[in-house]
């Protein structure tokens, strides 16, 4: 029988190393942020389902809608990082104005709302915006060293 094994064996005689070595050091040399878009996929799942953990689904609905969208596109906003960091990273910026704009939500969206509700858009918020200002430093240390 023939030996259709492959066998393993050092690459360093591969047409391609050079450029393998090249693009393997351009995918995962801007990747320092790869520990924040966890954290930020979970925090926008968080908000989407806030209204129902926090249970204030039922008297504050339009909260419970602008949470629901917010936490959906924050959670695109952490796919987005994972898949193309490259052209996503540019919107660390705009992930950050989304956590301001959390943070009033309750006062200008909401009508009337608890002490549980505030707090609980203050922290989603405050997380949204340091998370999203950990995207930009770390996009613009990425930017220096390329």
């Amino acid at each position: 029988m023939a030996d259709v094994s492959h066998h393993r064996g050092d690459l360093a005689g591969h047409p391609d190393v050079t450029e393998m070595q090249e693009r393997y050091e351009r995918v995962l040399g801007g990747r320092d942020v790869i520990l924040v878009d966890g954290p930020v996929f979970l925090v926008g799942l968080y908000c989407a389902a806030s209204p129902w953990i926090v249970h204030y689904a039922a008297s504050q609905p339009a909260l419970l809608t602008h949470n629901l969208i917010f936490g959906i596109a924050i959670s695109l906003l952490a796919i987005g990082f994972t898949v193309t960091p490259d052209r996503m990273y540019g919107l660390s910026g705009a992930m950050c104005a989304m956590g301001v704009w959390l943070i009033v939500a309750p006062w200008i969206v909401g009508s009337g709302p608890d002490a549980g509700v505030i707090w609980n858009n203050i922290v989603i918020g405050a997380l949204t915006f340091l998370l999203g200002a950990m995207c930009i430093g770390a996009a613009a240390r990425s930017r220096r060293t390329t």
